[in-house]
């Protein structure tokens, strides 16, 4: 099965989920499901289509804007890997690894907002 996401990759859901994610939450196929969804809504959320500007290539090319999207997606798709199967973790490990995950894509959303996305992807 190929990755469903476009800047967000299965690799970056489970290194940001981390070793204590359970194996079937943080599989390919688990979250699939969460990655069209996040990409959806960071797209709304920053006003900007950053799904077809990657695909077009229409991005910076020093890649900051890529590593900025692949950083936010995974940090989103990790938090509900983690909440969709808490048991490999403590209850305080828990509460860490989502505050950390959604303080991660928050600042995401907020560098891909301030950016001005579509002069980003014009090449201004």
């Amino acid at each position: 099965m190929a990755d469903d996401g476009i800047y967000t990759k299965n690799a970056d859901i489970q290194a940001l989920a981390g070793v204590n994610a359970g194996t079937t939450a943080k599989a390919e196929a688990a979250t699939d499901v969460y990655v069209l969804n996040v990409e959806a809504a960071i797209n709304t959320r920053t006003g900007t289509d950053w799904s077809t500007a990657w695909t077009a290539s229409e991005l910076d090319d020093n890649g900051t804007m890529k590593l900025v999207l692949t950083q936010t997606g995974a940090a989103k798709c990790a938090m509900n890997v983690i909440i969709a199967d808490p048991t490999g973790y403590s209850a305080r490990e828990r509460e860490t690894a989502l505050d950390f995950l959604n303080t991660m894509y928050e600042e995401g959303i907020k560098m891909l907002s301030g950016t001005g996305g579509s002069a980003l992807i014009a090449g201004e």
